[in-house]
């Protein structure tokens, strides 16, 4: 089982203005965790820097025990994986070179692919459901079909720590249900994943754990049944929401209404 992810006092400002602000947060290792919150929360600035993607102006990110902006980014490239939320190329590539380019930190310097890289590769886009696009230009895609060759890039990279921007952005209900589904097994089987979820029936369904920001700070976290709860979500969101159970799965499921 990987490692769990540990950040500590994050620091980040854009234009002099303070986006994240003191963020302390954990994701246990093997889990399935959201981070929610309004729009303008901090959500993306926080996963680029939980992903060593953006420095903050203080603070600390650990996973597994090593602290991520010490490790070289070839070595970090093979513990985390970051799919944003509008990832895209200009590059004329197909779909499987795209997904190919994802076994580049488990590479020598300009060797060839490996039978196992083949494998992975062909794995990666079975899981993501990419594989009538296999031989397409990543250039024609539509936003949904861009986005789960993404998401097949970053499973090729076989991280231990998956971090992902809106994965459920530009998909329809049925592919949206598809790669959430492949995220609660891909934790499962050990790998630490954290998500931004705008849809908070897609966090009740899945994730174990939530973390909620507002103005940028941690406004709640723990298990998704235990702080989703009405008052939580009025004060965050500004809406009455009611918590049902899902008549299926019997987890949480929410109605919102205005406040009057």
């Amino acid at each position: 089982m990987s490692g769990g992810l540990d950040a500590s006092r994050i620091d980040v400002r854009i234009d002099g203005r303070l986006i994240v602000d003191g963020v302390d947060c954990t994701v246990a290792p093997g889990t399935f965790s959201a981070l929610i919150g309004p729009n303008g929360a901090g959500k993306s600035t926080l996963l680029r820097v939980l992903a060593a993607v953006e420095r903050p102006e203080r603070g600390s990110v650990e996973f597994g025990g090593d602290e991520l902006f010490g490790l070289p980014r070839r070595q970090r490239a093979r513990v985390v994986s970051f799919v944003e939320q509008d990832s895209s190329t200009e590059l004329s590539l197909t779909v499987r070179d795209v997904v190919a380019l994802g076994r580049t930190p488990h590479q020598r310097l300009f060797s060839d692919p490996s039978a196992d890289d083949d494998v992975i590769v062909a794995m990666a886009i079975e899981a993501a459901k990419v594989g009538s696009l296999a031989e397409r230009d990543v250039t024609t895609l539509s936003g949904g079909e861009r986005q789960r060759v993404m998401l097949a890039k970053a499973l090729a990279q076989q991280p231990r720590l998956l971090l992902l921007d809106e994965p459920s952005n530009h998909l329809d209900i049925a592919a949206q249900l598809s790669v959430l589904g492949l995220l609660r097994t891909l934790a499962e089987s050990g790998v630490t994943v954290l998500a931004a979820l705008h849809d908070l029936n897609l966090a009740t369904a899945y994730c174990d754990h939530v973390i909620v920001l507002r103005g940028g700070r941690v406004f709640a976290a723990g298990a998704t049944s235990a702080v989703l709860t009405p008052a939580l979500l009025s004060q965050v969101y500004g809406v009455r929401a009611t918590v049902l159970e899902h008549p299926r799965t019997g987890r949480p499921l929410v109605a919102f209404s205005p406040l009057d």
